[in-house]
């Protein structure tokens, strides 16, 4: 089992309505870097607003940090995290090739999605919340139309990790990065995160609220866009839904 990192509170709860709910309720007291794990959230929610419950056995956690950049810098911790997650699922798993960084802040697991990454920033504080699919997975007709398959570690590797241990190795995984991310910037991250990023070279759909891009994965620039090479030349896209 990996070392629990110095510096960082740990919080395991049994139920709570959501973890990234919880974080906010408790950034009047929190001090330092914190872990809440929930064993069950009844409440959850993703990006866009989207909800969902969190069954038991699956990973539903929330790590708060105290912001000090500017909200662009800081948001390239979705980065981080999905990067420790890739870690983290090597390390407990021993299949490491089965999974690959979906831009801008999903881990696939042959394909499908395993994991999501939400960032908010409140006040001087970021909180990060990462559901894992560890145990159980969303029926494919729960996800919205074109979405990739809900996938899970136990139904889909054969591979059953206690979501405890799998907060242990993520923590201790963020923690290191999270360490090369403040000594030495976005730089390193982006090129561990594209040597894993699914789909690099090959043509994608990036919906935005507004418009649709489709063209080929190019790069993840130094502000964390994504870069796709279309018929009009490059485009940079800030936020969006990556379709395959």
């Amino acid at each position: 089992m990996s070392a629990w990192p110095d510096g960082y509170a740990r919080v395991v709860l049994d139920t709570v309505d959501s973890t990234l709910s919880e974080a906010s309720r408790r950034l009047p007291t929190v001090v330092g870097p914190t872990w809440l794990l929930a064993l069950e959230q009844t409440a959850a929610r993703g990006r866009r607003g989207r909800a969902w419950a969190t069954p038991r056995g699956n990973f539903a956690g929330t790590l708060i940090l105290r912001r000090m950049e500017d909200p662009g810098v800081a948001a390239l911790r979705s980065f981080v995290a999905s990067l420790a997650l890739y870690h983290t699922f090597a390390a407990t798993t021993g299949q490491a090739s089965a999974f690959a960084l979906k831009w801008p802040n999903d881990v696939l697991l042959h394909g499908g999605k395993v994991a999501g990454i939400l960032l908010e920033s409140t006040g001087d504080h970021l909180i990060i919340g990462i559901g894992v699919n560890l145990l159980h997975a969303p029926d494919p007709d729960q996800v919205e139309p074109g979405a990739l398959r809900p996938m899970s570690l136990s139904r889909d590797l054969d591979v059953d990790v206690d979501p405890e241990v799998f907060l242990n190795v993520l923590a201790s995984e963020y923690a290191r990065l999270e360490d090369q991310f403040v000594t030495h910037g976005f730089a390193p991250i982006r090129r561990a995160w594209l040597a894993q990023a699914a789909r690099l070279g090959e043509v994608i759909t990036a919906r935005t609220m507004k418009e649709s891009f489709t063209g080929t994965f190019e790069d993840v620039d130094e502000a964390g866009n994504l870069i796709l090479r279309t018929a009009k030349g490059a485009q940079a896209i800030t936020a969006a839904e990556v379709f395959f």
